[in-house]
């Protein structure tokens, strides 16, 4: 689908039902009455396709939008004092399962609960949202809500893979090789992202600043104080450790998830972009179904990426109830679907490291529609 033009960093996309012609501009594209005829039938796509989506969202009970995805949260809450308990036992199976329980309960509230709480997903009501996202984000994830709204709500989801907006260079450290970024990197996630959060202070209002600080040194106390008091941990620096292991058990997961499903796909130019159904679908990559990782990531970061930045408000079940829906919808309209699994994209990752994570990627330009 994807050809370099020579001598030049831009690409251009050719689908079914495409040919040569005009390119396509978004909201800030070139006038003219082809690009303006494409337009409209770009978002006559993005509404048919929603009207298809809501029908089922109206059909679907409490329980389908809500209830499932918050009775996996209210489950790693409950698995919690088995975890600390476990990692009183001076047996190694014991002890290794405390970890392993506490890493699947740590990643299922922060990445889990923190995104779908960015999302207001969790909830039919605003003020309840900002409830869960202040405990999800600040407290179990040490971050700050204004700014992770911001970013990943405002700037990822409103401008996904667009040059120096969307485009996921926040997750590119150019100046690591491929095996440390891929494989040891990860391991600093617990540590860096309490810090990255407090650069970020800088550009919040001092209460919110405020609330973060104290939630989130909250969140850090409690955890620390139950490996003492409950687990039994005889030195500080034994708990502390215990922490970096626990909050970094799917940190390799978490990093591979981000670049896999962005990276290496289309990126458009700002004043180029197309509309919302062809950057999504060009743009956002599928895996396949696992089980730890959608009970600790969700479906809509794991095998629903697609249908979650089509319809970002929908939670984990329903990303996973309309995922047929939308398959069916973008290949009958010969618009892209794209899914690859998690061993091809690390393969790929590691064969053109350079050329995804270090060298800025190339423009792709959308040409004619029939």
């Amino acid at each position: 689908r994807d050809t370099t033009a020579p001598d030049s960093s831009r690409t251009e996309v050719m689908a079914a039902g495409w040919e040569s012609g005009p390119a396509l501009g978004g909201e800030d594209g070139i006038p003219g009455g082809a690009p303006q005829r494409a337009g409209q039938q770009e978002e006559a796509l993005m509404t048919e396709l929603s009207e298809l989506v809501q029908k089922v969202v109206k059909s679907s009970s409490w329980w389908e939008r809500h209830g499932v995805d918050i009775s996996i949260l209210a489950c790693s809450f409950l698995l919690l004092p088995a975890g600390f308990l476990c990692l009183r036992s001076a047996q190694t199976i014991p002890f290794l399962a405390g970890v392993l329980t506490l890493g699947v309960v740590h990643h299922t509230l922060t990445v889990k609960g923190s995104h779908l709480a960015s999302h207001n997903a969790l909830t039919e009501s605003k003020s309840w949202g900002k409830v869960w996202a202040i405990f999800f984000i600040e407290l179990c994830s040490a971050f700050t809500v204004e700014q992770a709204t911001y970013n990943h709500v405002k700037i990822h989801h409103g401008y996904t893979n667009v040059i120096g907006l969307g485009d996921s260079s926040t997750w590119k450290l150019p100046f690591l090789n491929r095996y440390i970024y891929m494989f040891i990197a990860p391991l600093a996630v617990p540590i860096l992202t309490p810090l990255v959060a407090l650069d970020l202070l800088r550009n919040v209002e001092w209460k919110a600043a405020l609330r973060t600080l104290c939630c989130m040194f909250l969140g850090f106390y409690c955890h620390y104080w139950l490996l003492l008091h409950v687990s039994g941990f005889q030195s500080p620096w034994s708990a502390l450790l215990c922490m970096l292991l626990t909050r970094s058990l799917l940190a390799h997961p978490y990093i591979h998830v981000n670049i896999f499903q962005h990276i290496g796909l289309p990126m458009f130019a700002a004043n180029r972009k197309p509309k919302r159904i062809h950057l999504m679908s060009l743009g956002v990559l599928n895996l396949p179904r696992n089980a730890l990782l959608d009970w600790s990531f969700g479906h809509s970061l794991i095998s629903c990426h697609v249908e979650h930045h089509l319809f970002p408000s929908l939670s984990d079940n329903m990303c996973l109830k309309i995922k047929p829906i939308v398959s069916q919808y973008l290949k009958q309209k010969k618009l892209p679907y794209n899914e690859d699994s998690y061993g091809s994209r690390l393969r790929l990752f590691l064969q053109r490291y350079e050329e995804l994570m270090v060298h800025a990627p190339p423009i792709t330009e959308l040409v004619g529609i029939q």
